[in-house]
């Protein structure tokens, strides 16, 4: 018998429904790597797939529901993965074709013993979809925010903010770079813009970030924008000992550094520290590293400053992983507040009577920002805020409220830059007289 060739394309849609399989199960998106494919042509066309498949995950929820009139097979295999990549493919990517989504659907639904016998099910759902593209290719953006963190952003952030949500959920983030030195050459080549402080922003590349310009010689590190604020607002005199909790992978670890600090970096992963002193080592920076639990580490002597970016929702970051959104539940945000109060209970005990406190979070959710500030007062007799003034934060002014707390969220423009920023919270304390 004749050999008959695998069909063009019908690998990667296999890896991609693999990949995109996983996140629907709650694991965090990684994008597929060259050991996952190695021709990059097919890598990248994979990987958007799935990233369209997640930006809009809450739009083809809508149209999964209107096309499977018995919902969704329970034990498909890859059914519902290969689904979503498809009709994203129809619906939001018309550029790559009709026919090769409807194709390699069957083809794929098709080498899956768990899915195969689903197959004429996918092309009928699948041209049903086709037929109704047009109007499927109009839904509401309104769809894109789940309903769990809809209300509480309406009311946080207002109606125009939510729209800029929905805007960046389907741009994606760009690259920034925190700089090791500012070196304009060094940002010419890498072909990027500056954008606040020592921040650059890369939105176009070519090659993976490990190829870029200044990489191998550890001349920059990858930080969003707003992941970067934090450290710039402890204000301490270089060679005071700071304390950084939760620190992997080490980016603000970094920043402490640069500005000339001791310090005493503290994270419970064991594997995530490794990574941390490799991204160190690179940049020719040290710090003591300790892998402990910092809701119970005791310190020998206090520090002149604790930098606490606290386990969160990670709401603010879904820019990069859409699929946050709809992984998180108001129980985990609960969740994540109790261990918040904890560590920061443990960052006041390991603080100096005269030292500063930086609490920070990635979320966009009131309860892990602004309401913790409130608690944190309430219940830790010895911490005081230390407003943040709006000339510490030049070209984000409008993040600073008027109790000095920092607010970034994904719909405001760093420097007046496009492309927008992470959801962060940030707020600054000290030890009052009586602490």
């Amino acid at each position: 018998m004749a050999y008959k060739p695998e069909p063009a394309g019908l690998k990667l849609r296999l890896i991609a429904a693999q990949r995109l399989k996983s996140v629907l199960a709650s694991d965090n998106f990684v994008p597929l790597g060259a050991t996952d494919l190695a021709d990059g042509r097919d890598r990248a066309l994979a990987n958007r797939l799935i990233t369209t498949a997640l930006r809009r995950q809450g739009q083809l929820n809508f149209i999964i529901h209107a096309l499977l009139e018995k919902g969704m097979p329970g034990k498909s295999g890859t059914f519902e993965a290969v689904l979503r990549l498809s009709l994203a493919q129809l619906v939001f990517l018309p550029d790559l074709g009709a026919h090769s989504a409807l194709f390699l659907a069957v083809e794929a639904t098709k080498r899956d013993p768990k899915a195969r016998h689903l197959s004429g099910l996918m092309n009928a759902v699948l041209r049903n979809a086709q037929a109704n593209s047009a109007k499927f290719g109009m839904l509401s953006d309104d769809l894109l925010i789940p309903d769990t963190f809809g209300d509480t952003w309406l009311t946080a952030y207002g109606e125009e903010a939510i729209d800029a949500f929905s805007d960046a959920l389907l741009a994606g983030a760009a690259l920034d770079l925190t700089l090791k030195d500012d070196d304009q050459d060094l940002i010419d080549s890498l072909g990027a813009e500056r954008v606040i402080a020592d921040t650059v922003r890369i939105e176009e590349r070519d090659r993976p970030v490990e190829a870029l310009p200044g990489f191998a010689e550890g001349r920059w590190w990858v930080q969003d924008a707003a992941s970067a604020i934090p450290a710039r607002l402890l204000g301490l005199e270089p060679g005071a000992r700071v304390l950084d909790l939760c620190a992997a992978p080490g980016g603000k670890t970094a920043q402490l550094i640069k500005a000339g600090y001791e310090v005493t970096a503290l994270d419970a992963d064991a594997k995530r520290m490794e990574r941390l002193s490799e991204n160190l080592t690179r940049l020719n920076y040290t710090a003591e590293t300790v892998v402990a639990d910092a809701g119970k580490f005791e310190p020998p002597s206090p520090f002149k400053g604790v930098l606490l970016d606290a386990p969160c929702s990670a709401t603010g970051t879904f820019r990069r992983h859409p699929e946050v959104i709809w992984h998180r539940s108001v129980g985990d945000v609960a969740g994540r507040v109790r261990l918040q109060r904890a560590l920061l209970t443990n960052a006041l005990r390991c603080l100096d009577r005269d030292g500063v406190l930086i609490y920070c979070v990635c979320s966009l959710e009131p309860a892990e920002g602004e309401e913790q500030v409130d608690w944190a007062l309430q219940s830790l007799p010895g911490l005081k805020l230390l407003p943040i003034k709006p000339e510490e934060m030049v070209g984000l002014e409008a993040a600073v409220s008027a109790k000095g707390l920092v607010r970034t969220h994904p719909g405001m423009m760093p420097g007046g830059r496009a492309g927008g920023m992470d959801g962060f919270f940030v707020a600054r304390f000290g030890r009052n007289e009586i602490g």
